[in-house]
């Protein structure tokens, strides 16, 4: 492929990346709950014990094939955009049944310990990533529904298959896996921050404080992509100025990739700071802490996009966690989470 079209499709796919970030300003109603002595109870990914031998890919072929009509997916749509304590569980069971069979082969893969992408021409990667971004939105809808029906552990399975698909696709063959890998990763990070707000839910500091880090490796993406871009450009003439202006415009897609992937860090990083403020609660009669350095029995994180404390700042019954955008990142990536505390 030329680098020119390349660049397209990674801009593109950094601009369906922005929309599924945290970003902007969040305000969320937390309860107080302390860090579980069952530190390895829960796990965001598939716990190492369950783990089996084989390669992934065929099953999320499977996965893909086992699709519904596109009907079933306007659906999922609608009731992603419908608050939580608005879903209506007999209905949404339905629309999700229709997904079963991709839910189960998605479950497979996410335990399988290698998930070997083969080089894939760019209309078929495309194709395959159409499907799998289909299958992602419909977990989606499968964590708010086990959130809106407080079941827990539910929950739990849920978002280990979206985190373990997100992180097979950032590991795939093409920069535009990454991407979309990515992307998943962003929607079921989000959706941790639902379940923070569950009147019961467990603590989930442990969970992410275990995941990878860099949860997505962006270096790692664009060094193979680079790889496959030719070293030298042409001697002269059109095609010199193209390739020039080819690699202008991948350079700058590469920073916002990377701006991306550190967004994503930081967001799950921030849900773990929050935890540790739930946590904080639990053991201190409902109360919020006056700074961040007065958690003690689980530590606030430090924001990976400073390499500092976030931004904390009490004001009587309510507090606001800020983070700034990473460099490169459009502005839209700062983050502002204003807290409530619900006892």
């Amino acid at each position: 492929m030329a680098p020119l079209g390349k660049s397209l499709i990674i801009g593109i796919s950094v601009g369906l990346l922005s929309l599924s970030v945290l970003g902007r300003e969040v305000k969320l109603t937390i309860h107080p709950q302390k860090v579980s002595a069952e530190a390895g109870k829960y796990s965001l990914l598939p716990p190492p014990a369950s783990l089996r031998d084989g390669d992934a890919v065929p099953l999320y072929g499977k996965a893909a094939k086992a699709l519904p009509d596109e009907k079933s997916d306007d659906q999922v749509q609608q009731y992603l955009k419908m608050p939580l304590d608005q879903l209506r569980p007999d209905e949404v069971e339905k629309v999700l049944k229709a997904y079963a069979g991709s839910f189960k082969s998605v479950a497979q893969a996410v335990k399988c310990r290698d998930c070997k992408w083969p080089a894939q021409e760019e209309a078929t990667v495309m194709a395959n990533l159409s499907e799998y971004r289909r299958v992602a939105f419909a977990i989606r809808l499968w964590v708010r529904y086990e959130i809106a029906q407080e079941n827990y552990e539910g929950t739990i399975l849920a978002m280990q298959t979206g985190f373990g698909m997100s992180r097979h696709l950032t590991q795939g063959s093409t920069l535009v896996q990454f991407l979309v890998g990515q992307a998943i990763g962003a929607m079921m990070c989000a959706e941790v921050g639902e379940f923070l707000q569950a009147s019961k839910a467990p603590s989930l500091y442990a969970a992410l404080a275990a995941l990878p880090k860099p949860f997505a490796d962006a270096e790692k993406a664009i060094d193979s992509e680079n790889k496959a871009l030719p070293s030298e450009p042409p001697p002269g003439g059109v095609a010199r100025e193209l390739f020039e202006k080819a690699s202008k415009m991948q350079a700058q897609s590469y920073t916002k990739i990377r701006a991306g992937a550190k967004h994503l860090e930081r967001d799950l990083t921030l849900w773990q700071c929050l935890e540790a403020i739930r946590s904080y609660a639990g053991a201190h009669s409902g109360q919020l802490p006056q700074t961040l350095t007065d958690i003690k029995e689980a530590p606030a994180p430090k924001d990976p996009v400073t390499g500092e404390a976030f931004r904390y700042t009490r004001v009587g019954a309510t507090a606001v966690l800020e983070s700034p955008a990473a460099p490169g990142g459009d502005e839209k990536g700062a983050m502002r989470c204003e807290i409530t505390l619900k006892n």
